[in-house]
């Protein structure tokens, strides 16, 4: 496998052409390509975002990502209304169009974290609160919370902005979102979540946290949008070596994004320094064992192997693919 890898770091997927779409617009990682009035496309690169940055390029995450979301969408479908029609590519999702909610839902299950708008930097620094909430006194780091607690962000809309946690109050008397649509976004995510955990112990690995997003279709129905439980909005433990390591005051195993954030920061980034620059840190060996990591996590949570595609070029594949959807 780790030839493929080092093979493929030269022909990642990075940015995606498609003229004939009505619309585009350019996530972190995402490229989303309207369609029509009910339909878009959204392509998964093989961009990785951490610190609120683009670090680089992970081979083969953008096809991970994608494909652990259509499995997640499958295991949810009886639990919340989602986006998702197809995929007819492994990095190209077909999705109902929705009007994205300005605030980010992210629920967490332990106390841990390494960025400032983690549970541990609250819990250190800012008195144990976080967005509206005071966490239980004489925790330790790693620890499960006594239930999962709600912890809102707002999506920046200004270039270089970050995201800052929100509580629900906060929502509410600004009127960012409507009450009645809110008690439904935590219906929804403590819903999932509960889910989530469920499945990935079946799978010996712990849910710790994650995050969603939803929208409101143009009739109004609240679905969940974007991905959910991949590696990058979500952080994975191996779950039989939990106790022994949380007893001994060593970090969990981690299959997640959370991987490459703790390497950045072992590495020297300082997440309090507003000028340092993570990419630095993301060298081709990183950035190879990165990948490894997300594909054990595919095949460790749907139990299916990891199909690589004939085709490396990626980028080109993807685009001949957005031309058949016009």
């Amino acid at each position: 496998m780790k030839n493929i890898l080092q093979s493929a770091l030269a022909s990642t997927v990075d940015t995606i052409s498609f003229p004939g779409a009505r619309s585009a617009h350019s996530g972190k990682v995402r490229e989303s390509f309207v369609l029509n009035e009910k339909e878009r496309a959204i392509v998964v690169t093989d961009r990785i975002s951490a610190f609120d940055f683009v670090l680089g390029t992970i081979p083969f995450k953008g096809q991970v990502l994608n494909q652990i979301a259509a499995w997640w969408f499958a295991q949810l479908h009886d639990v919340v209304p989602h986006h998702l029609i197809s995929t007819p590519d492994p990095n190209v999702s077909l999705v109902k169009n929705a009007q994205v909610l300005p605030i980010e839902v992210i629920v967490r299950g332990y106390l841990t974290g390494s960025t400032k708008t983690s549970s541990w930097y609250a819990y250190q620094h800012l008195n144990r609160e976080i967005c509206g909430l005071t966490m239980p006194e004489g925790m330790q780091k790693n620890e499960k919370f006594p239930s999962p607690i709600l912890t809102p962000t707002t999506k920046p809309t200004e270039p270089g902005a970050h995201d800052e946690p929100i509580s629900r109050e906060e929502i509410l008397s600004q009127g960012i979102v409507a009450p009645e649509v809110w008690e439904k976004c935590e219906e929804y995510a403590l819903a999932m979540f509960a889910r989530g955990q469920e499945i990935a112990a079946e799978r010996g690995l712990i849910l710790v946290d994650t995050k969603y997003e939803m929208g409101l279709t143009p009739e109004g129905e609240l679905i969940i949008i974007d991905e959910v439980h991949t590696p990058d909005s979500s952080r994975y433990w191996i779950a039989e070596s939990y106790a022994s390591r949380f007893a001994a005051g060593q970090e969990p195993e981690a299959l997640s994004k959370e991987f490459v954030r703790a390497e950045i920061v072992s590495r020297g980034y300082d997440v309090d320094d507003p000028d340092a620059d993570p990419s630095q840190f993301l060298d081709d060996e990183l950035r190879v064992q990165a990948s490894q990591r997300y594909i054990e996590l595919f095949e460790k949570m749907t139990g299916e192997p990891f199909q690589f595609p004939e085709n490396l070029n990626a980028t080109e594949r993807i685009e001949q693919v957005l031309q058949g959807l016009k």
